[in-house]
């Protein structure tokens, strides 16, 4: 049993600790101050990049598979999990999925001493990771292209949550990303989401959407409307590649309190709507043309009101295009049809995602011929309760 007190100075310690620590160093801290609370057999493993195996972190060589084991139960479902001796639980970063924690099963105490571990030992390698290169080296299980080098660091996390909406994202091919991305920022009543998908998938295309996002953030900052933001990324791909280069994109604002949602569409394959268990509607918005040849058409700014618990999906079309070896199409339908499931089954956003796009990549028998990327936008539904533990 955990003595009164102990779970406190567990994560005093650990705290005080972790500020002159490197990310080398958190996995030995976490074990020795869980001792402190009576946790035994600590053991920390973070997800690797493309999401198949939870890695140990002081043991890069041992890996548990996300699809098949108790630690990948716990991973995936956003839950506590006992198997045989031992337990498992999720390290969450807000509602980010970094990995889980491991320990001896014991009793209620011990669950409630983990779960507080796993909270801080999760803050604790998101602080350290940004700086080290021995966190790309546990995650990666083969080198990453340049482009891919040069995009991810530019994404925030792909899963973020309020009370009010959750938004999860997934890029593929993970190594060779050639021109994808996704950027979201929240603000007081207002969320900002974009999606890029840059011509090519070269260094040049990694550029493109580089600028792209960084175009976006900086006018956004600044206050300015959608349409302002799409023409002043269509200017700086332009100056920047004299109008021989281009990206499509999507650029989103909705509004938390009201549920009203606001984006225009530069060339890009329109988002998708899901209530209710199914797909209600193509949300479709006159489209300007892509952003990189300066042509001067403004954007029209196109509203839509969501209900409470709408799905709204944003996509390249790499998902809907992807083909098999007989070439049929992965399609709209099946990627409706798969995200509805997820639904169904009670699965947070972040893991219906994950789910889809293995489908995606079984479908090109694990080889991407172009980017596929999905954003998914959640609004007031209940989802967002699955993915902090003890949220009551």
């Amino acid at each position: 049993m955990t003595a009164p007190g102990s779970v406190a100075q567990m994560l005093a310690g650990l705290l005080e600790a972790g500020h002159l620590a490197t990310f080398d160093d958190l996995p030995a801290l976490v074990a020795r101050h869980g001792a402190t609370a009576g946790l035994v057999d600590v053991a920390a493993y973070v997800a690797d990049i493309r999401e198949d195996n939870l890695v140990r972190l002081d043991d890069a060589a041992t890996r548990l598979p996300i699809d098949t084991s108790a630690a990948g139960w716990a991973f995936r479902n956003v839950d506590v999990v006992t198997s045989q001796s031992s337990l498992w639980v999720p390290m969450l970063d807000g509602t980010e999925r970094i990995g889980v924690l491991g320990a001896r099963a014991g009793d209620g105490d011990t669950v409630v001493a983990l779960r507080a571990l796993a909270s801080l030992a999760a803050l604790l390698v998101v602080s350290k990771r940004p700086h080290s290169d021995s966190y790309p080296a546990i995650v990666r299980s083969r080198p990453m292209s340049l482009p891919s080098e040069v995009i991810w660091p530019l994404m925030p996390p792909l899963t973020f949550a309020t009370k009010d909406l959750v938004v999860a994202a997934v890029l593929e091919p993970t190594y060779e990303i050639g021109g994808d991305a996704v950027d979201y920022a929240v603000s007081p009543d207002l969320l900002h989401l974009s999606m890029f998908d840059a011509m090519g998938h070269d260094q040049s295309a990694g550029l493109t959407v580089a600028i792209a996002t960084g175009a976006c953030r900086n006018t956004r900052r600044r206050g300015a409307t959608l349409p302002e933001i799409g023409e002043a990324i269509d200017d700086a791909i332009a100056r920047q590649f004299d109008r021989k280069r281009f990206a499509t994109g999507v650029l989103a604002h909705l509004r938390p309190s009201t549920g009203l949602l606001t984006w225009i569409n530069r060339g890009h394959p329109p988002p998708l709507l899901i209530r209710q268990g199914r797909w209600l509607t193509t949300l479709r918005c006159p489209p300007a043309p892509p952003m990189g040849f300066a042509l001067g058409i403004p954007a029209t700014e196109c509203r839509y009101q969501l209900e409470p618990g709408d799905r709204v999906l944003f996509h390249t079309d790499g998902i809907t295009e992807a083909r098999d070896h007989l070439g049929r199409e992965f399609g709209l339908r099946r990627f409706t049809e798969l995200v509805v499931r997820g639904a169904a089954d009670g699965l947070p956003a972040p893991e219906t995602l994950r789910r889809l796009m293995r489908a995606v990549l079984a479908h090109q028998n694990g080889r991407l011929q172009d980017d596929a990327t999905a954003l998914m936008l959640e609004w007031r539904g209940d989802q967002q309760r699955r993915l902090t533990i003890g949220s009551g």
